[in-house]
């Protein structure tokens, strides 16, 4: 009776001691409401926040507490590098290349300093002022240097908008030159600006590579796929070689042959980096060898070029030979040091226009082997800082230009230097930053601001 008495009292129910039975008793029973919730109780001043007991913890009666909504975070902007994979490594240095930028002022004051010496006695003879040339060539270095220091310190990037439009203007120039162009000697290929003359042929040469970069940066999927042979071959070797034809088509109606020769090679160099079937490169060569081969031979300027160069023995020794007979007599007669620097013989008449194609040669003549090694050298080493910065570059676009550009000065240096041992036929072709002509020091000095510019950036994968 007792557990019973207990039970009853721990279920919560009240069982009246009366002589009822325990099925009347369990009728009457009545079970406790429950407990209605407790209200809490607000502070005063504060309706927000309300107060909670500790019965109201242990109770259960508290609410939860509703999730926390984070603040919508603002849309970040868009940034120099946002075109660079989240997962890769990049670095944004804060100043130029100061090798290639040391190499750069070095080589166009030594440049300057040579065309001084070489072109003194022909500018007096002529014009009656020793620095007629070389004051010309001054005012363009500045030019020059005024343009690279303001093309270095922009991003590169704005290039990509101004690549098509640019070549498009220098097609235009291209045609003026044929229209109304100044000529010299049997080529017309200068446009008269006032009191200057420009050279378009100079300008088509950084155009080529810009438009060549631009266009294997948006096509290079297409480009690079192998598996599928007709559009690989399409969009790698058909349709850039066009682009390359009508710029090189363009120069070759100028009858200048040289810079129909370097544009083709820059352009094939630049498709070549960007990726093309390598089998084409071999059949692009056979192409232009039977292009190149039939019009040395039909040309009549092209074929006495080569002919003079094959057999120098059927030409008189005072004739068209000339120019390159002294070349070869101040190549010759340099040493291992040199005669002096101004103190060259064959600049004195001999070798004709001396600041122009065969520089080299007084150069050669006045510092001798040690001399000629040092510009090589120069040479060599903007080569190397080209392709370090092209290697570290932070997209297809930069790097092809980069190497664009420093093969240009790479290839005109071998072409001229060649030209001057007589290696190969007299082409014309100009060494870089020494030769005398304003337009093509004024572009080689804009185009060395370019690959500042991108030296600023470089891009590392993250190999870990």
């Amino acid at each position: 009776m007792n557990n019973n008495k207990d039970n009853n009292q721990k279920s919560g129910y009240r069982v009246r001691r009366s002589s009822m039975s325990r099925e009347e008793a369990r009728k009457k029973t009545v079970r406790r409401p429950p407990e209605s919730p407790r209200i809490p109780e607000q502070t005063s001043g504060d309706t927000d926040r309300i107060r909670y007991t500790k019965a109201d913890y242990a109770k259960g009666i508290v609410p939860e507490a509703p999730p926390v909504q984070e603040a919508p975070k603002p849309k970040k902007k868009a940034r120099k590098n946002d075109f660079i994979k989240p997962t890769d490594i990049v670095r944004v240095k804060g100043s130029y290349d100061r090798i290639l930028l040391i190499l750069v002022i070095v080589l166009t004051l030594f440049g300057l300093v040579m065309d001084f010496s070489a072109s003194y006695a022909y500018s007096f003879s002529r014009y009656g002022d020793s620095f007629h040339y070389v004051r010309r060539q001054a005012i363009f270095a500045l030019g020059g240097f005024a343009a690279m220091l303001v093309i270095m310190r922009f991003d590169y990037r704005w290039m990509r908008k101004a690549t098509v439009p640019a070549f498009i203007i220098v097609c235009i120039l291209l045609v003026l030159v044929l229209v109304k162009g100044v000529a010299s000697g049997v080529a017309q290929r200068w446009i008269g600006v006032g009191p200057i003359t420009i050279q378009p042929s100079e300008f088509m040469k950084t155009a080529i590579v810009l438009l060549l970069a631009l266009y294997v940066a948006r096509n290079q999927d297409r480009i690079t796929n192998y598996r599928n042979f007709w559009q690989s071959s399409l969009y790698g070797m058909f349709i850039p070689t066009i682009v390359v034809g009508i710029a090189c088509g363009l120069i070759a109606l100028e009858k200048h042959f040289s810079g129909t020769i370097i544009v083709f090679l820059i352009g094939m160099v630049v498709i070549f980096a960007g990726g093309a079937r390598k089998g084409w490169f071999i059949g692009a060569g056979i192409g232009a060898a039977l292009v190149i081969i039939p019009a040395i031979f039909t040309v009549p300027y092209a074929r006495e070029r080569v002919d003079m160069w094959l057999h120098p023995e059927n030409y008189s020794p005072t004739g068209k030979i000339w120019q390159t007979l002294q070349g070869l007599y101040a190549v010759g007669s340099g040493g291992l040091f040199g005669v002096g620097l101004g103190n060259s013989r064959q600049k004195h008449l001999y070798v004709s226009q001396p600041q122009n194609d065969f520089v080299f040669s007084i150069i050669a003549e006045e510092l001798g082997f040690a001399g000629s090694l040092f510009v090589i050298v120069l040479f060599m080493l903007l080569v190397w800082r080209g392709f370090v910065i092209a290697l570290k570059a932070p997209d297809t676009f930069s790097s092809l230009v980069v190497i664009g550009l420093t093969s240009k000065v790479a290839l005109q240096a071998i072409l001229n230097i060649a030209v001057v041992t007589n290696t190969i036929p007299n082409t014309g072709i100009s060494l870089p930053f020494f030769s005398y002509g304003g337009t093509a020091l004024l572009v080689q000095l804009a185009e060395m601001g370019i690959i500042l510019a991108i030296s600023r950036y470089s891009y590392q994968k993250n190999t870990l």
